[in-house]
C-alpha cells in the first residue's frame, strides 16, 4: 500500500517531463531553431548576407554545427558582394577545415561575388541560381585625394614620418610612381592568392582560373558552365544536396543557428550599420578588398 503512493509520483514526474519534452521540440520547431532533444539528422544552415566586414559571428555559427552530433552536413548560404580580404580568408579557412570532415554545401543568392565567392570556393559543391551575379575575382584598393579642395579653402596638412611611404596612400598629397608600384605590387600578391585559393577548391588548372580572375562577373549559368559552381538550383535543392552528401535518408531538417528575436530598433540599427559598412569599404584608403564594386 505504502508503494502505490510513489509509483502515482513517479508517474506524474513521467508526465511532466514527457510534456515539457513534446513542448521544446514544438517551439524549437516553431522558430526554426535547434531542438535541446534531437530526433533526426539535420542539415545546419549559416547565412552570410551583406558585406563582410568581420568573420566572428560567422565561424561561430560554422563550428557549432560542426561540433553538433546531429547535424551531418551545412549549407553556406551566401548572399553578399564580399568584402575585406582578412574576414573572407578567415571564413574560406573555416569552410576548408569544416568541409574535410563534414560535408559543406554553398547556396548563392543574388550575388557571390568577390569575397562572396572567395568564401564559397574551397565547398564541397557549390549551387548558384541561373541569375546570380558571380565571380568578380580580384582585388582592389580605392584612395581619395582632397589636396585641391584643401589648396581652395586654405587648409594644409603637416606631416612628420620615419619613412617616405609611411603615409602611402594619403588623401593630402598625390600618389607618386613608387607608390603606385609598391601599391600594385601587394595587390597582385593577394590576387595571387585568391587565384591559388579557388584552383585548389574548385580543382581547376591554375592558368584557367587566372584568365578568369580580371574582376569580370558571370551569371549563374555563366560560372556553372566554366566551371566555378556546380549545379543550377535554389537553396532547397542545396539542402537537399547536402542531405544526400551526409546520407541522409528522405528530405533533411533544417536547422538555423539560435537567435534573438530582433526589435524594430535593433532591425534599424543593423540596416543602419550595414549601410555605414559599405561606405566605409568603399571611401576608406588602405583596405584591401575582395569587393564587386557595382554592388549598392
Amino acid at each position: 500500500m505504502q508503494k502505490r503512493p510513489l509509483f502515482i509520483a513517479l508517474a506524474l514526474l513521467g508526465g511532466i517531463f514527457l510534456f515539457f519534452l513534446v513542448l521544446v521540440l514544438t517551439v524549437s520547431r516553431f522558430f526554426d531553431r535547434p531542438a535541446r532533444f534531437v530526433v533526426r539528422s539535420q542539415v545546419g544552415v549559416v547565412e552570410v548576407e551583406g558585406v563582410i566586414v568581420d568573420s566572428k559571428k560567422i565561424i561561430e555559427q560554422l563550428d557549432a554545427f560542426h561540433e553538433n552530433s546531429s547535424v551531418k552536413a551545412i549549407v553556406l548560404r551566401v548572399d553578399s558582394p564580399g568584402g575585406g580580404v582578412g574576414p573572407s580568408q578567415e571564413i574560406h579557412d573555416e569552410v576548408k577545415r569544416i568541409d574535410a570532415d563534414k560535408p559543406v554545401v554553398v547556396s548563392m543568392g543574388s550575388v557571390a561575388a568577390s569575397g562572396g565567392y572567395y568564401i564559397a570556393a574551397p565547398a564541397r559543391e557549390i549551387f548558384a541560381n541561373p541569375g546570380t551575379i558571380t565571380g568578380s575575382i580580384g582585388v582592389i584598393m580605392e584612395f581619395a585625394n582632397f589636396q585641391e579642395l584643401l589648396d581652395k579653402i586654405g587648409l594644409h596638412s603637416e606631416v612628420v614620418k620615419s619613412g617616405k611611404h609611411k603615409d602611402i596612400g594619403s588623401p593630402v598629397r598625390p600618389m607618386t610612381e613608387e607608390d603606385r608600384a609598391l601599391l600594385q605590387g601587394l595587390i597582385d600578391d593577394v590576387h595571387g592568392q585568391f587565384v591559388d585559393s579557388v584552383a585548389a577548391g574548385r580543382q581547376l588548372d591554375v592558368r584557367k582560373v587566372r584568365s578568369l580572375a580580371d574582376g569580370r562577373i558571370f551569371s549563374g549559368r555563366q560560372a556553372r558552365d566554366l566551371g566555378l559552381v556546380d549545379h543550377l538550383g535554389n537553396l532547397e535543392a542545396a539542402v537537399r544536396r547536402a542531405g544526400e552528401l551526409a546520407g541522409i535518408e528522405g528530405k533533411p531538417e533544417v536547422v538555423y543557428p539560435p537567435s534573438d528575436k530582433p526589435q524594430l530598433i535593433d532591425l534599424l540599427i543593423q540596416e543602419a550599420s550595414t549601410q555605414l559598412s559599405r561606405a566605409l569599404l568603399r571611401q576608406q584608403g588602405g583596405k584591401l578588398q575582395y569587393v564587386w564594386s557595382g554592388f549598392n
